[in-house]
C-alpha cells in the first residue's frame, strides 16, 4: 500500500475510534444524568436479592413500586421491627401487597462492612420474618444513581414510572419509635387514588449508608 493511502487509511480509523469513544461517553454521560427526583422518571436498575434473583425496576411497569435503604443493624431501621407492635414494613406490605404495589429493599452497603455482610442480612431477614425482597448493591451503583445518604431512605414510584415520593418513612427521627405519621403510607394512598402526592417530599433520616 502506498504511503499516502496507508496514511489516510490511518486517519479513517483513528476517526472512528475518536468518534465510537464519543458515543460511549456520551452514552456514560446520559446514563450518569439520570437523576433521582419527584416528579422525574425513576432511573432504572438490575440488582440481585439477597437469594440470588436478578430484579429490574422495570419488571415492575405499570405498578407501584416501593423502595427503601435497608441496614439489618441500624437502630433506625430496627426500631420498626422491635416488637409486634412496631412492624412497620411488614405491616405495610400486608395492606399494600393485594394493591398493584411492589415492595423492594437495598442494601448499599459495601459488603466488607457488618451492615452489607450477606450472612447478617440472611439471619436478620429470618429473625423479622421480613416480607420485602432484599436487593445487594455492595458497590453502591444504585444508592449513588438514587442519591441515597441514609437507612431508611424511601421512595414511592407510581404505576407510570415517575417517582411520587421522596423522604423518611415517617415524622419519628429518634431510634426509639415509629412516628404517628407515616409519610409513604399517605403518598401510596393518594397515589392509588390517582391523587397528587399531597407531601412529596421529607427530610429523610436514620444511620449513614455504609458506601
Amino acid at each position: 500500500m502506498k504511503p499516502f493511502k496507508k496514511a489516510m487509511l490511518g486517519i479513517a480509523i483513528g476517526a472512528t475510534a475518536l468518534l465510537g469513544a464519543g458515543i460511549a461517553t456520551v452514552q456514560a454521560e446520559s446514563q450518569m444524568s439520570a437523576k433521582a427526583e419527584v416528579g422525574l422518571a425513576a432511573p432504572e436498575f438490575k440488582l440481585t436479592t439477597i437469594d440470588g434473583k436478578a430484579i429490574s425496576l422495570s419488571d415492575y411497569k405499570g405498578k407501584t413500586v416501593v423502595l427503601m435503604w435497608f441496614s439489618p443493624k441500624c437502630p433506625f431501621v430496627v426500631k420498626h421491627f422491635a416488637d409486634k407492635d412496631n412492624q412497620t414494613f411488614n405491616t405495610m406490605y400486608n395492606d399494600y401487597k393485594d394493591k398493584d404495589v411492589v415492595f423492594l429493599a437495598i442494601n448499599s452497603a459495601k459488603p466488607t462492612h457488618a451492615y452489607g455482610d450477606v450472612a447478617t442480612n440472611k439471619s436478620t431477614i429470618k429473625e423479622w420474618n421480613f416480607q420485602w425482597p432484599v436487593l445487594m448493591d455492595g458497590d453502591g451503583t444504585v444508592g449513588r444513581l438514587y442519591g441515597a445518604r441514609t437507612t431508611p431512605e424511601m421512595f414511592v414510584i407510581n404505576k407510570d414510572g415517575v417517582i411520587a415520593y421522596h423522604g423518611a418513612i415517617d415524622n419519628d427521627g429518634s431510634p426509639k419509635g415509629p412516628g404517628d405519621v407515616n409519610y409513604v403510607r399517605q403518598a401510596l394512598d393518594e397515589v392509588l387514588a390517582g391523587e397528587t402526592v399531597s407531601n412529596s417530599e421529607t427530610r429523610p433520616y436514620g444511620c449513614s449508608v455504609k458506601y
